[in-house]
């Protein structure tokens, strides 16, 4: 029999859903979205159903979300949080909203409901809605209508209802769901948003910030700092991104644990392999420590970075932040506040390191405060001026003289690097060192034999030399610093020997007679370990890389830490490197005439006597442009060399005023450049690769360092491909989409969203694209030009190398001209780069210096730089065992105005 309903006539949830469900044996339901509200009008009817009760959902899940497992799982769980479900348990509402996630989350873990997901892209959008009801006494019903599994569908919505008991109806209803509900894109809900239900189900707001340390008080342990999950569950990272990664989440702890642990401070050297995500986890670690003080948070950075730490911390933490732009402080909204130095508007400031180096007047400015927390990113840059001299007594440069004044003043102090070793193990110790300042638990005292003697120290880490068989001297090694008990049992029994607690970090010079002798017995049996495993390098440089992380499993899901993304390298042979042809290898040997004679004025200033050999290798039109702004006076390309440590004011002028001999060679290279000519080779290169090679079908990002290679080639594509959507990522203002030959500027965050909507398959970008962009829906990379700074390959590589990589292996072109000054140094590098590579997870930044010889015609310089990498890591692999952090699961959660509001008191 048929039967029909309108919600017109009687409310659908009483008239049919709630009484026929009523002791139902089970419900087979095809609904629309999923949402919290799928048993928000029959929750309690649901309860009398003793059968199992499944649906079949819609999802905005794009084909390539579902390729692989934990793909569909991480867009299953952006998807679910991006509808903001944590709204639905605000006041005034949240007692029957609390209520209904609890029912939802109760029924989903007893498999009493049953969810999958099914992609719009498998059957289209579902319309239509419909579900299989076996009723108490065991006849079937099939029902068809408008009514989505919604509270405004069922009660509140206008909706049509048609029921047939007929076996016919029910056979065809049974059916389509079966269809649906066993397609291979169908997948289960995600168990992130299972837990995600279940926490919201016990969520429980803090609007102080105060609230949340009182939970700290709570224990009947004494004080410790609170949880940081409230802080951290329903930050953007959380709600908008994946998440942390177990890692990630393992050094923010760690530090912020050692903040308020028994020393007080969080002294850290974070070396984790390009791409990891060294800034996330140093910025979350500043909005915590920023939370619980009263003092100044400092981050120096290279001027290049600092917008995009702005904007990361922003993005991702909603952590307002003020950058010093030498005159004044530009904030999170951009707005500018006219105060001098010493008066950041916020708890966070961020300053160029660029200043420092330069030795500007602020740096006595900042050195007048005092800091909650220091923060260095690329810290490597600090270093001793005779490195090669290790012997001697440290000469600073500017940036680790800085340092070293600034460490006694503040009470933690991260720096990160991913290269905490360039050319010599001593770089590590200086690092180290500057930790050290106001710390003794990280060096030990001033009569440290890790102070006195750093070489011999670093011999016996890196196990060249054999730990002292003499007990006493062995002692001396041990107990200045004294690691903490958490070290191991032996530490454990050193400290209960002596009576030290963990604040005291160094045993007394007379303690040794007082140690018992099975202490003693067990402290002669791990001479060998000592230094292998309990070095002050191991215990204060945080290092992993994406190998490692790969390699290693979750102790509770058993998948891997990092989802292992396989790469494929292209143009990487030697019969790769592309032909330059007659003229324009005339313009290219101009060009390196050029450079050279400006190198024989300038010993110093690397890049700037480099700069056109830089651009003319990245694409013919960029040396173009260079060559005619270089004859224009500098001005347009002052910007790139801000950032050089090394270069002084007389040196600038000197390249400014060019000699008429480097006038005229800039006129021929022009000349050279402007007779009518074929292609560069380049385009054709990434015409192959796009098109004939299938690249751009599975989504492609091009990187070059310079705007004018981007624009050049875009301008080259959109003509060639009118109906293709390209964007360009660049600076704030250079950004946009290129179609059917005309550019229209967007903002970078549109430009991310469509990448991630897959409107966009072909990005081109500048180094601005480089960090903190995740590309995961492109599958393969093109670089235009080889960044001298090798750092850049590797952040380049990250962009796509990422969880929720769909494609596996992702595909990487390395384009270079034949004899160009990146070919050389690619053929002295072929023999070391995988050792390098695996030494360090990365290249030396240190090897630009390797490019530069090579450009200046020193092959055999180019070669000793090369060689001179150290061949043995001065620390070992340490952090490689994780305990699982549930912040995900967080239920206490501190309201983001409180978080925003706390950070946005300025400094004094």
């Amino acid at each position: 029999m048929i039967q029909r309903f309108s919600s017109r006539r009687h409310p659908l949830d009483r008239s049919y859903l709630c009484r026929r469900l009523q002791g139902a044996r089970a419900y087979d339901r095809i609904a629309g979205y999923f949402r919290s509200s799928l048993l928000e009008i029959a929750g309690e009817t649901l309860e009398s159903v003793q059968g199992p009760i499944r649906v079949v959902c819609n999802s905005d899940l794009s084909p390539l979300d579902v390729q692989t497992a934990q793909a569909a799982k991480l867009a299953m769980r952006r998807e679910w949080m991006s509808h903001g479900p944590e709204r639905l348990v605000e006041p005034p509402h949240d007692g029957p909203a609390r209520e209904r996630f609890a029912r939802l989350y109760r029924f989903l873990c007893e498999e009493k409901l049953q969810v999958r997901v099914l992609p719009n892209h498998a059957f289209g959008l579902i319309h239509g809605k419909a579900g299989v009801i076996t009723l108490a006494d065991g006849r079937q019903v099939a029902f068809l209508g408008s009514t989505n599994e919604t509270r405004e569908a069922w009660r509140l919505n206008y909706e049509l209802l048609w029921e047939d008991d007929s076996p016919e109806a029910v056979a065809w209803v049974q059916e389509e769901f079966d269809a649906l509900w066993g397609s291979p894109y169908a997948f289960p809900l995600a168990e992130a948003v299972v837990e995600d239900i279940g926490r919201l189900a016990r969520r429980r707001v803090l609007y102080q910030v105060d609230q949340w340390f009182e939970t700290a008080h709570e224990a009947e342990e004494p004080f410790q700092a609170p949880d940081p999950g409230p802080a951290v569950v329903e930050s953007p990272v959380y709600r908008r991104e994946n998440g942390l990664w177990p890692h990630q989440k393992y050094f923010v702890k760690l530090a912020y644990d050692a903040h308020y642990g028994p020393w007080g401070k969080a002294r850290f050297v974070l070396a984790d392999q390009v791409g990891l995500g060294k800034t996330l986890q140093l910025a979350l670690t500043a909005l915590l420590i920023g939370l619980s003080g009263e003092r100044p948070i400092l981050i120096l950075a290279p001027k290049t970075l600092l917008r995009q730490w702005q904007a990361e911390m922003w993005d991702l933490l909603a952590m307002p932040s003020a950058v010093w732009t030498g005159k004044v402080w530009l904030d999170e909204q951009g707005v500018e506040h006219p105060f001098p130095i010493r008066r950041c508007p916020r708890r966070v400031g961020l300053v160029s390191a660029g200043l420092i180096t330069r030795r500007s007047a602020i740096c006595q400015d900042l050195l007048s405060l005092e800091y909650d927390c220091v923060i260095l990113d690329e810290a490597h840059r600090a270093r001793r001026r005779n490195l090669h001299r290790p012997q001697e007594k440290v000469d600073p440069n500017n940036l680790l003289r800085f340092m070293q004044e600034i460490a006694p003043r503040t009470r933690s102090l991260l720096l990160a690097t991913a290269t905490p070793v360039q050319l010599h193990p001593i770089e590590a110790w200086d690092l180290l060192d500057v930790l050290a300042r106001g710390d003794d638990s990280v060096l030990g005292n001033e009569f440290s034999f890790w102070r006195r003697y750093p070489l011999r120290g670093l011999a016996l880490v890196m196990g060249s030399e054999t730990p002292p068989a003499n007990e006493t001297e062995l002692w001396e090694w041990v107990r200045n610093p004294l690691p903490p008990k958490s070290e191991g049992r032996l530490f454990e029994r050193l400290r209960r020997d002596l009576d030290l607690p963990d604040q005291v970090a160094v045993a007394p010079g007379d303690t040794f007679d007082r140690l018992r002798p099975p202490t003693r017995q067990h402290l002669r049996r791990s001479r060998d370990d000592l230094f292998r495993l309990h070095n002050p390098f191991i215990r204060r440089i945080v290092r992993r890389t994406r190998t490692q992380l790969e390699q290693q499993r979750d102790p509770e899901t058993g998948e891997p830490l990092l989802q292992p993304i396989q790469i494929r390298l292209f143009g990487e042979g030697e019969h790769e490197a592309l032909l330059l042809p007659p003229h324009l290898r005339e313009a290219y040997e101009l060009a390196e005439m050029f450079c050279r004679s400006l190198g024989e004025r300038m010993q110093a200033s690397g890049f700037l006597k480099t700069l056109l050999l830089r651009r003319t290798g990245s694409s013919i039109y960029a040396g173009q442009q260079t060559a005619r702004r270089i004859l224009d006076g500098w001005q347009a390309l002052e910007a790139e060399w801000e950032e050089d440590e090394e270069e002084d004011g007389e040196e600038t002028s000197l390249a400014r005023s060019l000699t008429p001999f480097e006038q005229e060679l800039l006129r021929r290279f022009l000349k050279a450049l402007s007779i009518p000519h074929e292609e560069d080779p380049k385009y054709a290169a990434v015409r192959r690769y796009l098109l004939e090679y299938g690249w751009l079908h599975r989504g492609c990002i091009i990187f070059s360092q310079y705007f004018d290679s981007i624009r050049w080639l875009a301008e080259k594509l959109t003509q060639e491909l009118p109906s293709e959507v390209i964007g360009v990522y660049s600076g704030p203002q250079a950004s946009g989409l290129y179609l059917g030959g005309e550019c229209t500027p967007r903002p970078r965050e549109e430009i991310k969203q469509m990448v991630a909507r897959r409107e966009i398959r072909l990005l081109l970008g500048t180094d601005a694209a480089s960090e903190g962009l995740n590309l995961q829906r492109l599958g393969s990379l093109i670089n235009l030009d080889l960044p001298w700074n090798p750092t850049r390959l590797e952040q380049r590589k990250g962009r796509i190398q990422r969880i929720g990589q769909v494609y596996n292996p992702v595909y990487i072109c390395n384009l270079r001209y034949k004899d160009s000054v990146e070919d050389r140094v690619h053929q002295l590098l072929s023999t070391r780069l995988q050792h390098i590579y695996g030494l360090f997870g990365q290249l030396p930044d240190v090897l630009e210096d390797a490019w530069i010889a090579a450009a200046m015609q020193d092959m055999e310089q180019a070669r000793r730089i090369i060689d001179s990498v150290p061949q043995q890591h001065p620390f070992d692999l340490r952090y490689t065992q994780y305990q699982p952090i549930h912040w995900e699961s967080c239920a206490q959660v501190l309201a983001q105005d409180a978080i925003a509001a706390r950070l946005r008191q300025g400094w004094g």
